[in-house]
């Protein structure tokens, strides 16, 4: 989809935002009729039935089907790193690079349980972002690459797209995106992240209201400009899948506090721009529950996890496949010959 990231400036990033398409709202309704009509009673799949309803206003099918999902992992540095806010050093982020590259990571395990192909995407990581405390993460020009470099990742003939991230020191700039968008103070949605100590928790929320306080003027109610100056490469990178995605009209499961915070920056441009968008769980980073409930969204799994890398994502397509397979090869009350709800 390489056409689709001929992007290089922030305006161009906006104007492609005011034309992006919606669900299909006759596959939509054709899928709901469908459902009532299973040999079921209306809604006993509960959540189930909802997403195979999703997968088809997306999908354009009154069958969603999903035989080829992909996994992408975007991967980067952050500058606020060398300050000391992560439990592990930088070097980390190549070093999990290669175990993902060679198969030995949580995210390759669950991608071979879902059929789902994994690739990952670098992003310059020998060179980091700027530390955001001092500096914006960013320049204009290299937050745009990033954004159309995470355009380019989603291909043709996906069903579903799963998100995933690996970057140390990214919760700093989850949290940092957060309290940028939503307000409060920083202390309202840092985290321990990798499972920092208290005094390392205390510098992460003190630096995160630094950069906050340094890049307010700049960010003049503009979410792309929030993303450009706290967040990070590999976050960008997400924004351009879930906008690629979109374009395409590919269903998007997002991982975590991380790959949520960097997907929430399209919502607070305009709400309808995760409605093909899904929380694949809720992290146990504090901020994650508050962030969903500000984007709408509930999260399909809550098991304590907080690994990033997809893990979460790829665990809930085993839930979007269950729904799309319920939906699509159960027998209707006529074609199994069973009586329907009494009048």
């Amino acid at each position: 989809m390489s056409d689709m990231a001929s992007i290089s400036t922030l305006d161009e990033i906006r104007v492609l935002l005011k034309d992006l398409p919606g669900p299909n709202r006759e596959a939509a309704k054709a899928a709901e009729d469908r459902q009532s009509q299973l040999t079921k009673p209306l809604g006993a799949l509960g959540r189930l039935e909802d997403l195979a309803i999703w997968m088809a206003s997306w999908q354009g099918k009154v069958k969603p089907q999903v035989e080829r999902p992909f996994t992408a992992v975007f991967a980067g540095n952050h500058g606020i790193a060398a300050k000391g806010v992560s439990a592990y050093p930088t070097e980390v982020t190549s070093q999990m690079v290669a175990n993902f590259i060679h198969g030995g990571a949580a995210v390759n395990q669950l991608c071979g349980l879902a059929d789902s192909d994994l690739r990952v995407y670098e992003l310059a990581l020998d060179e980091p972002t700027a530390d955001f405390s001092e500096a914006a993460a960013m320049t204009e020009d290299d937050f745009v690459k990033a954004v159309a470099y995470g355009m380019m990742a989603v291909e043709e003939g996906i069903d579903v797209l799963a998100l995933g991230e690996m970057g140390i020191g990214n919760t700093t700039s989850a949290a940092a995106i957060c309290t940028a968008l939503y307000g409060g103070d920083a202390a309202d949605w840092v985290g321990r992240g990798t499972g920092v100590d208290d005094k390392t928790l205390a510098l992460k929320t003190e630096l995160i209201n630094q950069g906050i306080e340094l890049h307010k003027p700049t960010f003049t109610g503009d979410p792309l400009q929030v993303l450009r100056c706290v967040g990070g490469l590999e976050l960008a990178a997400i924004v351009g899948a879930v906008i690629a995605a979109r374009l395409a009209r590919i269903p998007v499961v997002l991982d975590g506090y991380t790959c949520t915070a960097a997907a929430a920056v399209l919502h607070a441009i305009d709400d309808r721009l995760l409605d093909h968008c899904i929380v694949g769980h809720q992290s146990v980073e504090p901020g994650h529950k508050s962030l969903m409930e500000n984007i709408g969204q509930k999260p399909l799994l809550d098991f304590n996890m907080r690994l990033g890398e997809g893990s979460g994502a790829v665990l809930a397509i085993q839930l979007i496949k269950a729904a799309c397979v319920c939906h699509s090869g159960m027998a209707t009350f006529a074609e199994a010959g069973v009586s329907g709800p009494a009048d």
